[in-house]
């Protein structure tokens, strides 16, 4: 695919505005055709801002109306199976904010549904292509801080209004670990090439009463090849500032994120190997993005291999197995 693809947006909430379309009314090789949102007003002035040609208030009128090549969905959690599905009907690649699914049948029937269209799905895990968790990533993968033994991943967010549609659990299919741990979670199996995950044990703690989504959890997941993985996640953190942690260790170094720090056992003895590249002006948040998409688009074109995301399936099916060993406070083995 030689010329630009025709780029549809659903979804026009803060993600989208500070992250996706910021990127994408940049990217080469790409161009932005659409614009579809619930809020007309919204809509037309992102559109303005961006120069977007077509507004849809609809999804069904999006994908009906100038040609699109590929659709990026950035709707609430509990939509985004039936747009993927309705974007794979129509013959569109697509891109979806995490969850693919609330449930992981829902990532077997996208799967299905998109290998009978004969399109390919993406899901937005940004994290990976940011650029110290590719470095990370490289060190792990060739073997240099040996044996991957356990991952321990955080967030706590300061405390906020409790409101919007990732406090209904109906919409977004649980609460802070929904929000925080799941790219955590996704990130782990991703940097230890998804080992099978074989027990659960987790807490959560529901502020508001039964019923509600939980405020906070913390999860212990034991996984093939000798691995452990910790997700604690909060966001009703009593605290100056919001703190978040991401650190790896192995049998011969250790890694942590944000910023990146390398620890490998030479000779007998600890020695700092961070790489020190140049400080670029973006930071990793936005950077992230922007990589994830340019990579998107490169996939659509045909410039960069493409892989089914079934690994989503077991991301899900460990994130319902935390929620039931929370929810019934006993280890679950999957």
């Amino acid at each position: 695919m030689n010329s630009p693809i025709r780029i549809g947006v659903v979804g026009a909430g803060a993600i989208a505005q500070v992250a996706h379309l910021p990127a994408l009314s940049k990217l080469k090789g790409a161009e932005l055709v659409s614009l579809c949102d619930f809020d007309r007003p919204k809509a037309h002035q992102l559109a303005d801002r961006f120069g977007i040609p077509n507004v849809f208030t609809d999804i069904e009128d999006l994908l009906s109306g100038p040609g699109l090549d590929a659709v990026i969905i950035m709707t609430p959690n509990h939509l985004h199976e039936p747009h993927v599905l309705s974007a794979l009907q129509a013959k569109m690649h697509v891109l979806c904010e995490r969850p693919l699914a609330l449930a992981a049948r829902g990532i077997d029937r996208i799967l299905t549904a998109a290998a009978r269209a004969d399109r390919m799905v993406a899901v937005g895990n940004n994290h990976r292509f940011r650029t110290d968790v590719q470095a990370a990533s490289a060190f792990l993968r060739s073997g240099e801080l040996g044996a991957l033994a356990a991952i321990r991943g955080g967030h706590y967010q300061l405390k906020r209004v409790a409101e919007g549609w990732r406090f209904r659990k109906a919409e977004s299919g649980g609460g802070v670990l929904m929000e925080h741990g799941l790219p955590i979670l996704d990130l782990a199996l991703w940097l230890a090439d998804f080992p099978e995950v074989q027990r659960v044990t987790a807490h959560a703690v529901r502020s508001r009463g039964a019923g509600a989504v939980e405020d906070s959890m913390l999860a212990t997941l034991e996984c093939a090849r000798g691995l452990t993985i910790v997700i604690d996640v909060c966001w009703e953190f009593v605290g100056t500032e919001d703190r978040a942690w991401f650190d790896v260790l192995a049998s011969r170094g250790s890694a942590r994120l944000a910023p990146l720090h390398v620890v490998k056992e030479l000779n007998g003895k600890p020695a700092d190997v961070t790489p020190h590249g140049a400080a670029g002006r973006e930071t990793p948040f936005l950077q992230s993005y922007r990589a994830e998409l340019a990579h998107f688009a490169a996939v659509v074109r045909g410039e960069a291999p493409y892989e089914p995301p079934a690994e989503q399936a077991m991301v899900l099916r460990a994130v319902e197995a935390i929620y039931r060993s929370a929810d019934e406070g006993k280890e679950i083995r999957l």
